[in-house]
């Protein structure tokens, strides 16, 4: 309703573009990823023509990002990912909330194709600065430990890694929980993936067992 209230008026009428934002938001929000992909396209292409800030272009950009990786489409997002993170770092600097929130987006992506070490060494260069910038209990932060957990405890990395992974989320899920309680979706996550790791990790240390 929001959308045909204003699709009429010139596309440099401030409300036609939130109402397109809205409804990108809407669809998305409801499961529809095809159809937000749609109108995120659009918005971008109406965004370019009209010269809007880089700002507002890297936002946009971040959203198709997350919408290709929610259709399975993982190289075009982890590209557009690339873009965002290099163009905040240009915008604001390393010490920015939103270049952090790209990297932590970007980290997201490489995740999704396995590009462990990738992933591993983005976030050893980040978490420093999240950790000073946002703070050491911030969500942010939590979940570039979380992913960086994740890119450690693999098929293929060392028993040294797993462990390393376990004790990280054991810490961060402590964290989790005194500062967002046990319900927070953040909090759950680090739990499930707590009682992978160890797993994992029982197993590598059963196989070193002296039969």
């Amino acid at each position: 309703a929001c959308w045909k209230t204003y699709v009429g008026r010139p596309e440099r009428d401030s409300p036609r573009m939130n109402a397109i934002r809205q409804l990108s938001n809407g669809l998305g929000a409801a499961g529809h990823h095809k159809d937000a992909l749609s109108v995120q396209e659009t918005q971008f292409s109406i965004e370019r023509r009209l010269g809007a800030p880089e700002a507002a272009l890297l936002n946009t950009q971040e959203n198709l990002a997350g919408t290709y990786g929610e259709l399975g489409r993982h190289e075009q997002a982890l590209l557009m990912q690339r873009g965002v993170y290099s163009g905040r770092m240009k915008l604001y600097g390393e010490e920015h909330a939103n270049t952090l929130l790209a990297a932590t987006n970007l980290a997201m992506s490489l995740l999704g194709l396995q590009r462990f070490e990738e992933v591993k060494a983005l976030l050893r260069k980040t978490m420093p600065i999240a950790r000073r910038v946002l703070g050491e209990n911030s969500f942010d932060m939590l979940t570039m430990r979380r992913l960086y957990a994740r890119a450690l405890c693999t098929a293929d990395t060392t028993l040294d890694d797993t462990r390393e992974a376990v004790n990280t989320l054991e810490d961060t899920e402590r964290t989790a929980r005194r500062v967002y309680g046990g319900a927070h979706p953040l909090t759950g996550a680090l739990e499930e993936q707590l009682q992978v790791s160890r797993a994992v990790l029982h197993a590598r240390e059963g196989m070193r067992q002296p039969t």
